[in-house]
């Protein structure tokens, strides 16, 4: 958050860079809440998956019970994609939408998963599809087919399939993760003995930005993924810090204090020479760019406490953007460019803050006291934050009404620093 700036971070130890990828423990997963209009959907569990360690069928489901646009129904009945349906015996039980299926294993050791989905309401099927997938990725298979009921039965593009990046600590030892959007298949991309802040994906999905104290000062790196190959792209005098990619992806913002105070410049997400873009007699912090490009928007002190401005992207003459309260801080732009989520500070406590950029009406979406770095679901649907909760780091996502939240936590570390990864090129 913002106030990292005023505060001094120690460092003195090792890091090491993860590029086999090895797995982490899994994040518990809490969903409370109930949705205003929720569409009934029954999904009976698939033909086959009794014998796998993956049910498909139950990931499926609590992928879309996360969303609050659903109402998941049950019923002791057996059925797969084969299954000749009854329109009126299904609506009569309330159901709007049913989901069948199977997974088989195939001669090559792959599994063939058969879904279809129908809909009860108007009595047509509305999808069928066929996933053939390795045993790894069965997890996956199962957010793909969420994602495809999703996208029929709302209109809008699921996420479900997406991943997160996000950070843990215990003791004195932190690691950067990638994980899928419900916290399970989460592997390491870096262990470090000094703190990681930051992370920030690419647009395209391949590389993570972030800073590292490895070198008893935050410096800037950039993470391929798929190698495990980094480079350090901002470790000029001072503090480099909060990267934030362009839309582009050929560029980062970034924080310096190449003047003595901490600026923003930009510069090549490969390095080389930075630009400044703001001048000021304050402390401007936390850029992040529109989705269109046009505009950066970032954390500033310069009318007497931190709140969030609007310039060209090229830099520029900057306008306020928050009013509501005299503390706002880490701001989200979201990827269809309607909403800016961001932390405000209320009655002593930090809580999660949603604008609608077009009307400027802004929304309590917590209850909480401790909310930090909101990040946007692709789709723009949900948003992930960071909070404390009985004296341990959490993540959280919301809907945008707040009304459904999931808390993903662990049991032996605290969960900081999230940010949601775009959809895959």
């Amino acid at each position: 958050m913002y106030r990292r700036q005023f505060f001094a971070w120690s460092a003195a130890a090792t890091t090491g860079v993860l590029a086999s990828w090895p797995t982490q423990a899994q994040l518990n997963v809490d969903v409370t809440g109930v949705g205003l209009t929720e569409i009934p959907v029954m999904i009976v569990p698939f033909r086959g998956e009794q014998l796998l360690d993956v049910a498909v069928s139950a990931v499926v489901r609590s992928d879309l019970k996360r969303s609050g646009m659903f109402h998941m129904m049950s019923v002791d009945v057996t059925m797969d994609e084969n299954t000749q349906v009854n329109y009126s015996e299904w609506k009569q039980l309330g159901a709007d939408a049913l989901v069948g299926g199977s997974v088989s294993q195939l001669a090559d050791g792959r599994y063939e998963i058969r879904v279809r989905l129908w809909d009860i309401a108007t009595g047509r099927e509305l999808a069928y599809q066929v996933y053939t997938v390795a045993g790894a990725d069965l997890r996956l298979a199962a957010h793909h087919i969420a994602d495809l009921i999703f996208e029929k039965l709302t209109g809008h593009k699921g996420a479900f399939a997406s991943r997160i990046a996000y950070v843990t600590q215990s003791g004195s030892r932190y690691s950067l993760l990638i994980a899928d959007s419900d916290g399970e298949r989460a592997k390491v991309a870096l262990n470090s003995n000094e703190a990681i802040i930051s992370p920030a994906w690419s647009p395209d999905g391949t590389q993570l930005a972030y800073v590292s104290f490895e070198l008893q000062k935050p410096v800037i790196y950039v993470h391929n993924l798929s190698t495990g190959q980094r480079q350090a792209v901002a470790n000029f005098k001072g503090s480099n810090s909060a990267p934030a990619w362009s839309p582009q992806g050929g560029q980062l913002a970034a924080v310096l204090t190449l003047s003595g105070l901490s600026q923003i410049y930009l510069l090549s997400s490969g390095g080389g020479t930075p630009k400044r873009l703001t001048n000021s007699y304050g402390i401007d912090t936390q850029p992040k760019f529109s989705p269109d490009g046009k505009y950066i928007y970032f954390v500033s002190d310069r009318g007497g406490s931190p709140q969030i401005y609007r310039m060209p992207a090229a830099g520029g003459s900057a306008e306020r953007v928050t009013f509501k309260t005299s503390y706002s801080v880490d701001p989200a732009l979201s990827p269809d460019g309607k909403w800016l989520a961001y932390i405000s500070r209320e009655s002593g406590g930090f809580r999660l803050q949603l604008m609608n950029l077009q009307t400027g009406a802004t929304q309590n979406l917590t209850d909480t006291a401790g909310d930090s770095n909101p990040s946007f679901a692709p789709n723009s649907l949900m948003i992930m934050y960071a909070t404390r909760i009985g004296g341990r780091d959490a993540l959280m996502t919301t809907t945008l009404d707040g009304r459904v939240k999931t808390r993903l936590s662990s049991n032996n570390a605290n969960v900081k620093e999230p940010v949601w990864g775009p959809y895959l090129r």
